[in-house]
């Protein structure tokens, strides 16, 4: 379980402090998939860097399964079960994807169980197990490894940070199906910060970030109405169908 604390976080501007997260405080359950969403410019991705460690808060507290981790390193926080998938995956130049898969699994794993982390992300095993994780793979593809590495590590937590980013359209219906897999069938807590709306709609619960703090929270029935109805985050959900995706 994550729960949060009065939350704050602030950086120094020209002329005085400014303050970019305010006494934020949630909780979220084990096995839940809770997207964060909200205007530009809320905090919802610092707000995930707080979580996964790589920002520190400059108030409040973060803990995982009822221990404090507000001050323990990306490091720590990994080796408790917490992980972060970036909004542009890493490329590993002299790295294939199996030795990815491998590194992520922490273990050696078989070329078969590999090929099976591939596949739960609708990927053909056999076509990806020995390329290079470099800039030959598109950003759909990167995206889809990234997740079987999830996959393999097998951790409690795992924090997305606008997955949809920088992916086409086909690409991004084909990610929809394989975090709707691991809704269904991924033991841990997937924590999504989206303004897109086919990930709200299968979202277990909704929390809306706006200046800095929570605005509302709840299931994806009691948010989506009033949340649709806001004109700027409606536009920011309707954006990526009526551009036929981020670019």
């Amino acid at each position: 379980m994550l729960e949060l604390r009065n939350v704050s976080f602030a950086v120094n501007g020209d002329n005085a402090e400014k303050e970019i997260l305010k006494d934020v405080s949630f909780i979220i359950k084990d096995g839940k998939f809770t997207v964060i969403t909200g205007p530009n410019g809320g905090g919802k991705s610092t707000l995930a860097k707080l979580i996964a460690g790589i920002e520190h808060p400059t108030g409040g507290q973060i803990l995982f399964n009822g221990q404090d981790i507000t001050d323990m390193s990306i490091t720590d926080r990994s080796k408790l079960g917490i992980s972060y998938a970036f909004q542009q995956p890493v490329r590993f130049k002299g790295i294939d994807v199996l030795d990815l898969l491998r590194i992520a699994a922490q273990k050696r794993l078989s070329v078969a169980d590999a090929c099976q982390y591939l596949s739960e992300v609708g990927l053909c095993a056999k076509d990806y197990i020995n390329r290079e994780v470099n800039s030959s793979l598109s950003g759909g593809e990167l995206k889809r490894i990234e997740i079987a590495t999830v996959l393999a590590r097998g951790t409690q937590m795992t924090i997305f940070d606008e997955p949809e980013a920088g992916i086409d359209l086909w690409s991004f219906q084909n990610l929809i199906q394989v975090f709707e897999h691991m809704r269904d069938s991924y033991n841990g807590s997937m924590l999504i910060i989206s303004h897109q709306e086919r990930i709200l709609n299968i979202a277990d619960e909704i929390i809306v970030l706006a200046d800095g703090g929570v605005s509302k929270r709840g299931s994806k029935e009691e948010i989506m109405p009033a949340l649709l109805g806001t004109s700027a985050v409606a536009a920011s959900c309707s954006k990526f169908s009526e551009r036929g995706g981020d670019k």
